[in-house]
């Protein structure tokens, strides 16, 4: 019966999740006690009897009533206002997930995604249960580094209220194909506020070729170059042609950006990468590299460098240089993605061949 009050619209990849059902009938009577004490202006009771019902729920393994009791008193608390009981309550019903070891399912992230738009971006209510649901999604779910889903839903929205730093890791943690697009569209309007382009190029190419997406690798850097040119048609080069037979004329653009130029090169040669198998893509790219390094700039730099070690290690089974520098940027994206060696020992990846994604058409 409080169902109908839900008025917070999903986002678009939850479309097939229309409703959330109660969980036991049992839960009414909870909510009964609860719910118009919130409609009258009480809601410090409401927030104390919802505890205890759910507490009760839990002890006795009802976890699903508990779910429920949580679920909606923190809907109706955070719709009036009071972010301090409503993320409270949300804070609970991420313990009863654990408790009951509740898998990611489109319920489960749904009843979050509602109580994070409810929350709003004062304070740092929502940055805290944020934190939480993606530590517990990456729990239990089949991601390490949390549910695409939900890492794309919280991108698109902090995405949308400018906050592009804070976005920009939650879209590649999720490596959806729809993150990828919707973060070159960000890094387009960033790269507005001031910037080289290459250096945005990078910043989505070079993680999600180190995490091995090549498929969101290769959407990110279409899409970008293709908002890019759009809104800066200055920056087409009329060289067409590359100096490197990876490609054809088809898949890059070239731009007068010799950054951008090299993402898109980078990613077409990761895609033929056959490990050790195939030994003129691995001279491709160590010709790609020492090609685009020589001409200085931040592909040159020491972070990008080791970052380009990385790659050519997965890809191309090309061992590092003994000399080879630290990589901060590298083990940065690491934990940012729910990887990194125990005891900070880096451990040497490999794609097996074959495993790489082939072209995927119509990305665009």
């Amino acid at each position: 019966m409080y169902l109908s009050a839900i008025s917070v619209p999903l986002p678009t990849y939850l479309s097939t999740y229309t409703n959330i059902m109660p969980a036991e009938t049992s839960s009414s009577r909870a909510l009964n006690a609860i719910l118009p004490l919130v409609a009258s202006g009480q809601p410090y009771e409401a927030h104390q009897k919802a505890r205890t019902f759910a507490s009760r729920y839990s002890k006795s393994t009802q976890y699903d009533t508990a779910v429920d009791v949580l679920f909606q008193s923190a809907r109706e608390l955070l719709k009036s206002g009071q972010q301090g009981s409503g993320t409270d309550l949300t804070l609970f019903m991420l313990d009863v997930y654990e408790n009951k070891g509740e898998n990611v399912t489109d319920e489960s992230r749904g009843r979050i995604t509602q109580l994070i738009a409810l929350t709003g971006s004062s304070g740092t209510w929502r940055k805290t249960i944020i934190d939480r649901a993606v530590a517990w999604s990456a729990k239990y779910s089949t991601c390490p580094a949390g549910d695409p889903g939900l890492r794309h839903y919280i991108g698109e929205l902090l995405y949308k209220e400018g906050a592009f730093d804070a976005a920009e890791a939650h879209f590649l943690a999720s490596g959806k194909r729809d993150s990828a697009r919707l973060l070159a569209q960000m890094m387009v309007d960033w790269s507005a506020v001031g910037g080289l382009p290459g250096n945005f190029a990078l910043r989505g190419t070079l993680p999600y070729l180190e995490n091995g997406n090549i498929l969101a690798a290769r959407t990110f850097i279409i899409q970008f170059v293709s908002k890019m040119i759009s809104s800066r048609p200055s920056l087409a080069s009329s060289l067409q042609n590359s100096p490197l037979p990876v490609t054809d004329s088809s898949d890059v653009i070239f731009t007068t950006d010799n950054v951008i130029n090299f993402c898109q090169l980078a990613v077409l040669t990761c895609q033929r990468a056959q490990g050790d198998k195939n030994k003129a893509m691995r001279e491709c790219w160590l010709r790609l590299c020492g090609t685009y390094q020589s001409k200085g700039g931040i592909l040159a730099s020491k972070e990008i460098r080791s970052v380009l070690f990385d790659i050519a290690t997965l890809y191309f089974a090309i061992p590092p240089p003994r000399t080879q520098p630290d990589n901060p940027l590298g083990a940065m994206l690491s934990s940012m993605l729910g990887g990194g060696a125990p005891g900070g020992v880096p451990q040497r990846r490999e794609l097996t061949p074959g495993l790489i994604s082939p072209p995927a058409p119509g990305l665009d």
